[in-house]
């Protein structure tokens, strides 16, 4: 996102302290999804998984666990990406 490494570093580190959650499952599936795909995220997907991040806890587990379905199609991309992580 831009051409400023600094830039793209302090938008990782946001997001990495708002993935930071209540739930252990959530914030352990949250980790790996960072390690394995923060770096390759597009601007569209980081404004998704910025939404994403509004969600509550338990919201927010039980669509990625599949409990759930993810109610907003446009957010449906994303939530697979995490879940495959």
């Amino acid at each position: 996102m831009g051409t400023d490494g600094n830039f793209d570093d302090r938008i990782h580190e946001r997001l990495r302290w708002r993935s930071r959650r209540g739930l252990l499952e959530l914030d352990l599936i949250l980790t790996r999804f960072l390690a394995t795909r923060l770096e390759t995220l597009s601007s569209d997907e980081i404004r998704l998984f910025d939404e994403v991040l509004r969600l509550s806890d338990n919201d927010f587990l039980d669509i990625v666990m599949g409990r759930t379905e993810c109610k907003d199609d446009h957010l449906k991309p994303l939530v697979e990406m995490i879940r495959a992580a």
